[in-house]
């Protein structure tokens, strides 16, 4: 019986354990949680979502307050287009956050940053291209482009001297996303490095509408290798999204996939980035706690925990600190939300707003429990603890487990 270790996902002359630790927001994928996947010889990735922020928590840098102090004055107005970023201080972050992640990094593995094309920041093409090139220049292996088409965003970064030197790959939930993907990005002569297929199992953003339930990742992953097939295009293939153990991983594997991305699992890793008190509500989390609904800004559906906070909480919106989701018009449809709720209940101290959830004050907050379908099993993967607590994992034992165990067990922690 085969087990991922017999198995390897090629780039070129470099061989790597075909596992990829998915990319999640907000430092919840931390640089430990890379650098533990680096170290083990497979893939780890940070984000450089609400990378402003992130920087501050881990540097004591202060580019949220230089932000809210430039824009004080528009914190009442409902009009957010005037509230811009900073490029040079987001380069600034990018690299800080990317260059002391690599500095550290040990072992034959590699560390990729999840760039979402969703993470609009009131300038769209212009913040994207700032923070691909500076991921670049901060030495970054490789780049998975994600929440978003990425039409154009190969060509941002096309004249840059590591364009064809880094991994660049794209996370697609469908064929026709992916072709949609291929022909944009031909125009620039490179094709990506791999493929992410995330399925409608996966957590966070989904690539679906409110059908999702009628899709099955095995079924798309198929779709896509035949095309590939016949179009004589070698491109590794990575299934994502409700790949709960090593022998999941092996079927994918053994039906032509190079890799599989994971992450759920790692959400209650002692190296991920979620509070503790918020990693023992995902063990306790039962599958009616689960829901896919529409109440993030982004238009896309979004997986998380029903006990999440930031569900039908109204709080204002806080652009002037934050504003990673402002279109290139300076809106947010939580925004929308917010002052048609603030219209309809004059004299109320705090609102509630249910269609819509302000993303990143509630992220930032760690309130919104994005997760992955296969949650509520978390608790069959380690020991209940006498105080009623469940215990848990180091990120070495979760990737070895992935890489070593058969018929679908999971190996307890010692």
């Amino acid at each position: 019986m085969k087990c991922v270790d017999d198995f390897r996902l090629k780039f070129g002359k470099q061989e790597l354990v075909p596992i990829m630790i998915g990319g999640m927001g907000v430092d919840i994928s931390t640089a430990e949680l890379a650098l533990a996947a680096a170290r083990l010889g497979g893939i780890g990735h940070i984000s450089d979502a609400m990378i402003n922020t992130v920087a501050d928590r881990r540097y004591n840098a202060k580019f949220v307050k230089d932000k809210i102090k430039q824009y004080k004055f528009n914190v009442a107005n409902t009009d957010k287009s005037v509230v811009q970023f900073d490029l040079g201080q987001l380069a600034e972050a990018t690299a800080m956050h990317i260059g002391k992640t690599m500095e550290a990094k040990r072992g034959d593995g590699l560390i990729f940053v999840n760039c979402m094309e969703k993470l609009t920041m009131n300038a769209p093409r212009e913040t994207l291209r700032v923070r691909m090139r500076a991921a670049l220049d901060a030495g970054i292996d490789g780049i998975t482009l994600a929440a978003g088409l990425h039409l154009g965003s190969f060509a941002l970064i096309e004249d840059h001297p590591r364009f064809r030197d880094a991994r660049l790959g794209i996370i697609v939930s469908s064929l026709r996303a992916l072709q949609l993907f291929l022909r944009k990005s031909l125009r620039t002569g490179r094709l990506p490095d791999y493929v992410v297929i995330e399925g409608p199992l996966a957590g966070g953003h989904l690539g679906f509408g409110m059908d999702w339930a009628e899709y099955d990742l095995a079924t798309i992953v198929a779709e896509i290798r035949q095309f590939l097939l016949a179009e004589k295009l070698d491109i590794p293939l990575i299934p994502a999204g409700g790949v709960f153990t090593g022998s999941d991983a092996v079927a994918y594997l053994e039906n032509g996939a190079s890799a599989v991305q994971v992450a759920t699992r790692f959400t209650v890793a002692r190296e991920c980035g979620l509070p503790e008190d918020v990693q023992q509500l995902y063990f306790k989390a039962s599958e009616d706690q689960i829901e896919v609904n529409l109440i993030s800004p982004t238009g896309y559906p979004m997986r998380m925990l029903t006990t999440s906070p930031a569900i039908g909480d109204g709080i204002r919106p806080n652009c002037e600190a934050y504003g990673y989701l402002l279109d290139a018009n300076g809106c947010c449809s939580y925004i929308t939300a917010y002052n048609r709720e603030v219209a309809a209940n004059p004299g109320v101290k705090r609102v509630s707003v249910k269609d819509k959830t302000c993303l990143c004050t509630q992220m930032r907050n760690f309130d919104l429990w994005t997760c992955g379908h296969n949650t509520y099993r978390l608790k069959e993967t380690t020991h209940k603890l006498d105080d009623g607590s469940y215990q848990l994992l180091s990120a070495e034992h979760i990737f070895r487990d992935y890489q070593f165990s058969t018929d679908h067990k999971i190996a307890l922690p010692d």
